[in-house]
């Protein structure tokens, strides 16, 4: 993966990939901001995709994350909570596994970060709280496989 920032003017920077570019405007959203953004899209993407696999969908996604950083320089995450609120035509028990199989397996944002951030998540699925308040395991992740997704390139 390869990309380049340039600035452009004031605060704002242009950020290109291999595939596209898009503008930071720094007064506007921080970057820190963005990538709190970049670690929930990557989430929510395979919230969306794994159910495919099933031919199952989902509907009316809404990811939060709320971030606790240090009050010291660099200021780092301390803790990450994510709350997952989605319909679907799967039951509590797949809605439950899709979202552990991003955080444990597909989602390579929220892996990246785990081995440092406290990560806990809850779930709303079909209008039912079905996790609240759930701990990761920090660490490296696990391999559960619910086979191959096509999700954001990461």
């Amino acid at each position: 993966m390869k990309i380049s920032v340039s600035h452009k003017n004031a605060m704002r920077f242009e950020a290109k990939t291999q595939k596209s570019s898009f503008i930071i405007d720094c007064p506007q959203i921080s970057p820190i901001e963005y990538f709190l953004a970049g670690i929930i899209t990557c989430s929510a993407s395979d919230i969306v995709l794994l159910p495919k696999n099933h031919d199952k969908a989902v509907t009316d996604l809404v990811v939060d994350g709320d971030v606790v950083r240090d009050d010291d320089h660099p200021r780092k995450f301390n803790t990450l909570h994510l709350e997952y609120t989605f319909n679907s035509d799967g039951d509590d028990t797949m809605a439950s596994r899709w979202v552990m199989a991003s955080l444990e397996t597909y989602c390579s944002t929220i892996n990246t970060i785990r081995d440092t951030v406290a990560i806990s998540y809850s779930v709303t699925h079909n209008g039912k709280k079905i996790k609240d308040n759930e701990k990761m395991i920090s660490g490296g992740g696990s391999k559960i496989d619910m086979g191959d997704i096509e999700s954001c390139p990461s």
